[in-house]
């Protein structure tokens, strides 16, 4: 982000984005959500302060990350208790409507899982020994989150040794040969990692289109 504050507690449009993301779900979810917030150590105590500074109240148990995501979110999952859903969200995608939430929750009811994904629009080229090649991107799919799960699955999941082919939370579930089901993501559930991701947040903030 070349910012010196972490992305998640950059301003935008005057709330932190961490605020942002927490609020979507409290939206969406009402009184039916309870929200674990995992968070380096060493960042626990300015995000108290910017908390107190915001006024920002809505209720969260915060949780301290591990060296990696996989223990961060195992350390998460800690908090959780053994029955439910959970959905497990990057904390720079505050622009989630309160719709794709809501889907992915009763789509795990129904299925046990649940994977906001969206088609590959760009050309895509692999890189090889000797140069690279143009790829397919037919039934290429970008993946969002939140990523859903029955919790007493994920939780034997995370059970797993941490292996190099887990690169998110659908991968660990995998891992125990379940099966995730898909939903149709958002364009507008954006990451933002860069100074341009803020920019185009911004812009759909404004847009009257964005509840």
């Amino acid at each position: 982000m070349k910012a010196d504050l972490p992305k998640q507690f950059i301003t935008l449009q005057g709330k932190p984005v961490l605020m942002r993301t927490i609020d979507r779900f409290v939206s969406a979810l009402k009184s039916n959500v309870s929200i674990v917030l995992v968070l380096p150590e060493d960042q626990i105590d300015f995000w108290k302060e910017l908390c107190a500074e915001h006024d920002f109240k809505t209720a969260h148990q915060i949780v301290v990350g591990g060296k990696t995501r996989f223990d961060s979110v195992k350390n998460g999952l800690a908090a959780c208790p053994d029955d439910g859903i959970v959905g497990i969200h990057d904390g720079v995608r505050p622009l989630i409507s309160d719709e794709l939430i809501n889907l992915c929750y009763e789509e795990t009811q129904t299925h046990g899982s649940a994977l906001p994904v969206t088609p590959v629009s760009q050309s895509l080229r692999l890189r090889t020994e000797s140069g690279s090649k143009a790829i397919s991107r037919e039934g290429v799919l970008a993946v969002q989150t939140p990523q859903c799960f029955e919790l007493h699955k994920i939780k034997r999941a995370y059970k797993q040794p941490y292996e190099h082919r887990f690169t998110d939370d659908a991968t660990v579930y995998e891992g125990l040969g379940y099966e995730i089901a898909l939903v149709e993501g958002e364009s507008t559930n954006i990451k933002i990692t860069t100074p341009a991701d803020l920019k185009i947040a911004e812009a759909i903030l404004a847009s009257s289109s964005y509840r």
